[in-house]
């Protein structure tokens, strides 16, 4: 089974979403994660998951378009602009959709914006639990 995680830049919320997919689905599924522009991995969310014992510090940042030949099952979108902006993806996945907030956009000092990481990372944590349970561990 493939999933593919969408988001705008492939640079927090679809990698969040990547290393928790991956960790709760374990060799059930491939996952895999893109943006409709490539913005590099953030730090922040690196360092975030780090913190919830998750390394996604070799992950890329990956365009959609390296992912055409791939045949995927699920392809979930996790900001409304990927949702909106995404070029045509010829797939016959099952499409899902949820808007996160957008982490990279918290203002503050370096405490509170990393709060804002921690609580997007767990608003995460708990959709890929929901989804493995409901999508993969189920077939």
């Amino acid at each position: 089974m493939n999933v593919l995680v969408l988001c705008t830049g492939n640079s927090c919320r679809s990698q969040l979403a990547e290393g928790y997919l991956t960790y709760f689905a374990g060799d059930k599924a491939t996952i895999y994660s893109a943006g409709i522009e490539t913005h590099g991995v953030n730090p922040r969310a690196i360092k975030v998951m780090q913190e919830d014992g998750i390394d996604i510090s070799k992950h890329t940042s990956n365009h959609v378009d390296e992912y055409a030949d791939i045949e995927f099952d699920y392809l979930i979108t996790v900001c409304d602009h990927a949702k909106e902006a995404c070029p045509y993806f010829p797939t016959k996945a099952v499409k899902l959709h949820h808007n996160f907030p957008d982490p990279a956009k918290a203002k503050g000092s370096e405490e509170e914006i990393m709060d804002e990481f921690r609580a997007v990372r767990e608003m995460i944590k708990t959709y890929a639990s929901d989804f493995v349970n409901e999508y993969i561990n189920k077939k």
